[in-house]
């Protein structure tokens, strides 16, 4: 097929319902005179025919079949790997994967509206200049939002309130005025935050918009935990995803984490709240442009290699939550790329032998009716008595280094919890020479500072704690300089 169709004849995605079919079709079909007919006027009978077909759930179920089969693939993907030979050994080796996953350049980037809802904690704590700075940068978002966007708007402590209903940006005087509304007060139970806001994004044809519920918190939840992670779960089995920003330091950075891991989310420190805007920006404007959804990696690996550590480095550095038969990417948006980092461990091998990994990753392309693509690839690693020492990939080499960084960060936190300071002062101190080895110098400082504390105290300031684990996290894919 040639690359006009029906659908855009007529103006319209490809997931356009029978009423926005009915309604482009009068609009275009006014433009032509009373007594156009096929015959006279070639263009007339072009739109005739898109609306005919489209308008029939039959001829439509046949037509968008034949436009996946004529379609070129929209994803693809590369891998590489640390290391194709590997010698017979009775320990265990680490190797890496590196995948990257890109949209073809014959891509057209058309953005797709939002659904977006905003659970925002007016908690006790948040009293003050940091709810002043929220209510602002959230006016300043919706300033920023498209015409065809829909946004809700929550706000909870040990409650949840309705700011906004689901609407579309008319008229953003008066949601903005709802926002100042919201006054501070109670404790943080953040599912009925959550719990709010997906029933509020729920009233809105999710296969038709970008859906995504982004949390600000400066605090912990109490009792509720489990319950937010389970929502978190149903939620992204419904197209809804999660991100979450952590406020301040008073908040449980292991449960945002958990909180968006089922959807691939992001979450992420907010020291300063003059920050809120900048975080909230970045995150609406990769959301702005989703190119495929859903990405799973098949965890079909042989039984002689086990997954170790999962790290998405574009669009934005996340863990990746090993559990379960598939890994969850998240969404390919934005401009540029998907990529994520796999360490896995090979057990030991006493004879020679060739290793296959299968690679196998699926996709939802919203522009091809939710159509899963599926990806498939084989890496080779041959392990003989005599494997030449070759270097790994320079965007591996670089990767792993920063990855080491933030295990190593988490890994003193771990020591503390364990009782061993003195380990995780050690590792504090070996922290601080490779953040100046890299010229990371703030983070080095900061690394210097809380090994000190560590020593005097037996413990890391929350704001230290956070500052490292998310300074060393964003180094994590901002060493890797892909082409976008």
């Amino acid at each position: 097929m040639s690359g006009e169709t029906y659908y855009s004849i007529l103006g319209l995605s490809k997931t356009a319902s029978l009423d926005e079919i009915q309604d482009a079709f009068a609009v275009l079909a006014g433009r032509f005179p009373e007594n156009a007919s096929i015959d006279s006027n070639p263009e007339y009978g072009k739109l005739l025919q898109a609306y005919e077909v489209l308008s029939d759930k039959d001829r439509r179920a046949i037509y968008d079949s034949l436009l996946v089969e004529t379609t070129p693939p929209s994803l693809e993907a590369t891998v590489q790997i640390s290391r194709t030979k590997m010698a017979i050994s009775d320990s265990a080796q680490l190797f890496y994967l590196l995948i990257e996953i890109t949209p073809p350049t014959h891509v057209v980037r058309a953005r797709r509206p939002l659904n977006l809802c905003l659970a925002l904690d007016r908690s006790t704590s948040m009293q003050g200049t940091r709810l002043d700075y929220l209510k602002t940068a959230v006016s300043l978002i919706i300033d920023k939002l498209a015409p065809d966007d829909i946004i809700s708007i929550v706000s909870y402590s040990d409650r949840a309130e309705i700011v906004v209903e689901p609407t579309h940006i008319n008229n953003k005087n008066q949601i903005i005025a709802h926002v100042r509304n919201i006054q501070a007060s109670g404790g943080t139970e953040i599912y009925q935050g959550l719990y709010a806001g997906v029933t509020q994004m729920r009233q809105i044809s999710l296969d038709q918009y970008n859906n995504q519920l982004i949390l600000l918190t400066d605090g912990h939840t109490y009792g509720d935990t489990e319950q937010c992670i389970e929502l978190a779960q149903r939620a992204s089995e419904t197209k809804i995803g999660f991100s979450a920003f952590g406020i301040g330091a008073q908040w449980n950075d292991s449960f945002l984490d958990q909180l968006v891991a089922p959807s691939g989310g992001r979450s992420a420190y907010i020291e300063d709240p003059t920050q809120i805007v900048k975080y909230l920006e970045d995150r609406i404007q990769g959301l702005g442009t989703i190119h495929a959804r859903n990405l799973h990696l098949k965890k079909a690996f042989p039984g002689n290699t086990t997954p170790q550590y999962g790290f998405k480095l574009l669009p934005f550095s996340q863990p990746i939550d090993l559990s379960g038969s598939e890994l969850n990417l998240g969404n390919l948006e934005g401009k540029g790329s998907l990529a994520i980092l796999l360490e896995l461990l090979l057990q030991p091998q006493e004879h020679e032998t060739r290793i296959t990994i299968p690679i196998e990753i699926t996709a939802e392309i919203p522009e091809q009716n939710n159509h899963i693509q599926k990806i498939t690839k084989q890496i080779q690693i041959l392990v003989t008595a005599r494997a030449p020492e070759t270097a790994p990939p320079e965007d591996i080499v670089k990767a792993v280094r920063m990855l080491n960084m933030y295990r190593m960060n988490e890994k003193v936190w771990q020591d503390i919890e364990a009782g061993h300071i003195g380990v995780a002062a050690t590792r504090l101190r070996h922290l601080t020479t490779r953040l100046l080895e890299a010229g990371e110098i703030q983070l080095a400082q900061q690394a210097n500072a809380e090994t000190e504390r560590l020593n005097n105290a037996g413990e890391l300031s929350e704001e230290g704690r956070k500052r490292l684990k998310f300074g060393t996290r964003a180094m994590i894919g901002q060493t890797l300089k892909l082409e976008e």
